[in-house]
């Protein structure tokens, strides 16, 4: 597992791990990384390929900056 970011790179504050929640039909889910350029569904909107990566998220506590990271381990527990 790679190590996280502790000290905000834009005002040394403390960094808080989390993520945005996907809201979908009822559900929460977490975000995912996709690789490549979106392409157009007729049923679903966006296309989604078979792989995708979860994505983590620092914030700072004191001045809010979001850092976003998309690897394997910010998959749900």
């Amino acid at each position: 597992m790679t190590k996280h970011p502790q000290e905000c790179s834009k005002c040394g504050g403390k960094m808080e791990q989390g993520f945005i929640p996907d809201l979908t039909h009822g559900g929460r889910l977490v975000n995912q990384w996709a690789q490549g350029v979106p392409e157009k569904s007729f049923w679903t909107g966006t296309k989604a390929p078979d792989e995708t990566i979860p994505i983590g998220v620092f914030r700072c506590a004191s001045c809010g900056y979001l850092e976003q990271y998309a690897r394997t381990d910010f998959s749900p527990r």
